[in-house]
């Protein structure tokens, strides 16, 4: 069981006995009343899409679909293909599929993805991913003392608050379940 405000895009939940992928979520507090998860659900038998609001207390069940271990190869437009790494079958996922994983992914990198009734239907990331930093704000002499922040985009254009001493073309590491840095990647 998750939280519902552990809800992130991509997710796949049961929700009245049905699977369903998470495709959109916002947090809400409304002043002094209790806060509220505002999501969109796909459902993932008839692709039909729902609108729901869970309240913070409520609890989720995990969908739990056949998961297959691929090695994701390229993108094509707004297609992303993975190849079994047993049998060499490819699969291919559209970004509305993956949500937010796409800023996870990275070529010759293996993902467990999701399979619902024999139809691929999203990924899970690893925990922690390393990208490659391609802009961010130039770097800050006395930093190494400093506690401040600047965004920083990476390769996958996945756009991350880091330390003011990290600088162009540094590779850091990334937790998939926040989007947020870790550390220098070694």
């Amino acid at each position: 069981m998750i939280a519902a405000t552990q809800l992130r895009v991509g997710m796949s939940i049961l929700y009245n006995g049905e699977p369903y992928r998470v495709t959109s979520v916002q947090h809400i507090t409304p002043g002094n009343w209790r806060g509220m998860v505002q999501t969109k659900l796909k459902n993932l038998k008839t692709g039909s899409a729902i609108g729901n609001r869970f309240r913070s207390e409520d609890k989720l069940e995990k969908a739990h679909l056949e998961q297959h271990e691929m090695e994701y190869l390229y993108s094509s437009g707004t297609d992303y293909y993975f190849m079994n790494t047993e049998n060499y079958e490819q699969v291919l996922l559209t970004t509305e599929e993956l949500g937010d994983n796409v800023y996870y992914l990275i070529p010759n990198v293996r993902f467990m993805v999701d399979f619902y009734e024999g139809k691929p239907v999203g990924i899970e990331p690893p925990q922690v991913v390393e990208l490659k930093v391609v802009d961010t704000a130039p770097n800050l002499k006395s930093a190494t003392v400093t506690n401040t922040l600047k965004p920083a985009t990476m390769e996958t254009g996945l756009v991350v608050n880091v330390p003011a001493f990290i600088d162009i073309g540094e590779k850091i590491r990334v937790d998939t379940t926040e989007g947020t840095y870790l550390e220098r990647a070694k």
